[in-house]
């Protein structure tokens, strides 16, 4: 089986493939945009890019042709709009069209992707879900997240209030999760009419929890959710990486376990759940929030589960074990297609790193790239 890395980097979108001389990049792609996320759909080879910012405003990039060619659609305007507008020189220099993008300033950047049931989905910042249903010509804005009772009180994290994690049910297009940092996890069951605020802790009644702005006392996991997954082969086990640890949820959400102990940290960015086993899971902990958001002792460990959180192993075998101040962040881990035992991460210092076992051993495939910002796969059509 053939699979391509799908890299997000702060300059652009890179796709990683395996020739018989090692892993090759192309990019830098969707003209060196700052890239949030990129995924792919393994039934027709469609890519997808999102991200944007302040300069170039928010947009999706989609490829048909495995990263040969990009149809950019601009969601909002950035800076560079009101520059072109009030300079014709400057306007004709870049090839600025005049026009009014379809959302105008509403949010910066695209965050996140997901697919499923045919159905696009976009999240931005600030946090908003946008959707598609012709694969990123046109958009939506689902209202209703916005309208939940609690959007009031939603705060945005050291990044801003993004919509970060998007998880469809493949099997139920009316099914949906989503992570806000800082609001946390909700879910709908009804296509997005109506969310609930998912982030109770299972213990809930005796819990008193974390002293932070971000993990209230009430019995809840803490609104900075910074990863989310599902389980492919169980639908309701989720996992989450939060502000304060790794939880794991058996019913969708409604109840979280803190399975935290065995980690060298609390403190971490991604998480990630295999897709033939749900009881492997796979994070990289950092030393802190305020400490420097590298690896303890900087020394670049991946922890593995195999009972759900329950116990950790470090694997270490091929990671750099010193003088090691890397960062990976949220969405910058991802596994193979079913049947591979393979993950991916990349580092805020340009490297991707892959393993074929499990995590066993790890390989450096990529390095010298741009700040990766999120990593996916995309297995070849057969």
């Amino acid at each position: 089986m053939s699979t391509t890395v799908l890299v997000g980097t702060t300059k652009g979108a890179f796709l990683l493939t395996e020739t018989p001389e090692g892993w090759r990049a192309s990019g830098p792609h969707c003209s060196g945009a700052p890239i949030n996320h990129v995924i792919g759909d393994p039934a027709t080879g469609t890519i997808w890019a999102g991200g944007g910012g302040d300069w170039h405003g928010a947009g999706v990039w989609t490829s048909t042709d495995a990263g040969h060619t990009w149809r950019h659609s601009k969601l909002t305007k950035g800076m560079i709009d009101d520059w072109a507008a009030n300079d014709p020189d400057f306007a004709q220099m870049i090839g600025w069209t005049p026009g009014t993008p379809p959302f105008a300033d509403q949010f910066s950047q695209v965050w996140s992707l997901g697919l499923a049931q045919g159905a696009l989905y976009a999240g931005t910042k600030p946090a908003t879900l946008l959707k598609s249903t012709d694969s990123g010509e046109t958009w939506e804005k689902l209202q209703s997240l916005n309208d939940h009772p609690s959007a009031e009180s939603w705060n945005p994290g050291a990044a801003g209030l993004t919509l970060h994690t998007i998880i469809p049910d493949p099997d139920d297009p009316a099914r949906l999760w989503v992570g806000i940092s800082a609001a946390g996890v909700f879910a709908t069951e009804d296509g997005g009419q109506n969310w609930d605020r998912r982030n109770r802790l299972s213990n809930a009644d005796a819990c008193v929890h974390h002293d932070h702005p971000a993990a209230p006392k009430d019995g809840e996991t803490g609104h900075c959710v910074h990863n989310m997954v599902r389980a492919r082969t169980s639908g309701d086990l989720l996992y989450q990486q939060n502000h304060h640890g790794v939880f794991r949820s058996r019913d969708g959400g409604r109840n979280w376990d803190d399975v935290t102990a065995g980690l060298p940290s609390t403190f971490g960015f991604p998480i990630a759940v295999d897709p033939d086993d749900p009881d492997v899971i796979w994070t990289i902990p950092l030393n802190g929030d305020s400490q420097g958001r590298f690896p303890p002792d900087a020394a670049a460990a991946v922890w593995r589960s195999r009972d759900g959180g329950e116990s950790w192993q470090a694997l270490r075998d091929g990671l750099p074990q010193r003088d090691c101040f890397f960062t990976v962040l949220r969405q910058a881990m991802a596994t193979g297609p079913s049947g591979e035992n393979s993950v991916y991460f990349g580092t805020n210092s340009g490297s991707v790193y892959s393993t074929q076992d499990g995590g066993e051993t790890w390989t450096e495939i990529a390095r010298h790239l741009p700040t990766v910002t999120s990593i996916e796969t995309l297995a070849a059509r057969t």
